[in-house]
């Protein structure tokens, strides 16, 4: 088996773009949800709350060639993946279309403005604005495509369209292909624009926050007083290396990924088993050979929702016991959705190394149906050798990583 590091991250999130910015927002305690006056005239939604980017533009030196196949995420996508390949010292390296190198990448769906196009032919016979691109900035997996053609990759493509593991699931298969020895590197990780229409998927439920004239006091993971998540948008890539061919090359390795977990609930399509997150974690648990006393530091999926949270910090207290420190990025920027797992662990690679730790912000009273862990309320220095991130989504699909301080 080989093993697998990390030598690029790269990101575009609500709450900054580099790990100074971002790093300064979490030590302030600085949300960017905001209120969305221009979703008034959507009545039947009960949320106006949304945590948006609200800086981005792709750069003018992109080729036309290359983006008019891209909408928004693919866009953001490939933004975060170039600043992650500068990282790596590899952008524009021979490796990239040798065929050693390949992408797993993914979003919750493709563009949205460009499936409305397709709704107009649909609902009222109107070809005006689809293109010959529409269709590949719609396509689930126009980000892992996009990447591919940008970047001229010749390996394999996973497109990992699995809604809020999608970056997660990027990380983890492209760690197997890497592990495995189908690759030498992969561009891995997820992304998600922001949408009114993903906003519909969870206030139909219920599950979305509706303190609308308080956006800086929600989301707020594990407390008792939550009332549902904010939608956010973002990407996030990690260039994962076979450890040798990194190492020859003089890279920086900025951790190593020693464990993957991945399974599914097999039974309800959005509630979610306590049980089955449980043995996610005791999967990649295994996959490191290393017990749960290692792990210094979880980092929740934790998206502010009664029945997520619940599920979720009682697996994780069945497997660590209340002594395991644990917070939610999500209460700074918002649910992300497939861009959530990639952001995620590159934040938490960040923090393992910094040796401190982002608190739950909004966490005044925790619920007593959590599980009994210690949930940083206030940023906590610490110094980790192992930290994992968990996610988990609709249709009950659950993945865990464990990343390894590099020594």
């Amino acid at each position: 088996m080989n093993r697998v590091v990390v030598t690029g991250m790269g990101g575009l999130s609500p709450i900054g773009h580099d790990w100074d910015t971002i790093s300064r927002n979490l030590r302030e305690k600085k949300s960017a949800i905001v209120r969305r006056d221009d979703w008034d005239h959507y009545q039947q939604i009960n949320t106006r709350l949304a945590a948006p980017i609200t800086d981005f533009e792709i750069p003018d030196y992109y080729p036309r060639k290359k983006t008019r196949s891209m909408g928004r995420v693919s866009q953001l996508s490939v933004r975060a993946t170039e600043v992650a390949l500068e990282d790596a010292g590899l952008r524009d390296d021979p490796i990239l279309s040798s065929g050693d190198a390949g992408v797993a990448y993914g979003s919750s769906t493709g563009s949205t403005e460009a499936i409305g196009r397709f709704n107009d032919l649909a609902r009222h016979g109107s070809m005006k604005n689809i293109t010959a691109t529409s269709y590949i900035q719609m396509m689930s997996h126009t980000c892992a495509v996009n990447l591919g053609l940008f970047f001229e990759i010749r390996g394999r493509v996973i497109p990992t369209c699995s809604a809020c593991t999608s970056g997660s699931q990027g990380i983890g298969l492209a760690y197997e292909a890497i592990k495995y020895g189908l690759q030498k590197m992969m561009i891995a990780g997820g992304a998600e624009e922001l949408c009114i229409t993903e906003v519909a998927v969870f206030d139909v439920l219920y599950a979305t926050s509706v303190t609308n004239d308080s956006p800086e006091m929600s989301p707020r993971p594990f407390d008792r007083d939550r009332d549902g998540l904010v939608i956010g948008e973002g990407a996030g890539t990690l260039i994962l290396e076979e450890y040798e061919h990194a190492v020859a090359r003089g890279a920086t390795i900025h951790a190593e990924i020693v464990g993957f977990g991945y399974n599914a609930d097999g039974a309800h399509v959005t509630t979610p088993s306590s049980d089955m997150m449980g043995r996610a974690m005791e999967i990649s648990l295994e996959d490191a050979g290393i017990g749960p006393e290692a792990i210094g530091y979880v980092n929740a999926h934790a998206t502010a929702t009664e029945l997520g949270d619940i599920a979720e910090s009682q697996a994780t207290h069945r497997l660590f016991g209340q002594r395991m420190p644990i917070s939610s990025i999500k209460s700074y920027m918002g649910h992300t959705l497939g861009a959530s797992g990639s952001l995620e662990a590159w934040l938490s690679v960040e923090m393992l190394n910094s040796d401190w730790y982002a608190p739950t912000v909004h966490l005044e009273n925790i619920d007593e149906r959590c599980g009994d862990l210690d949930y940083i309320r206030d940023g906590r220095t610490m110094s980790n050798e192992y930290v994992m991130s968990n996610n988990f989504a609709f249709g009950g699909i659950n993945t865990s990583l464990i990343f390894r301080r590099m020594k």
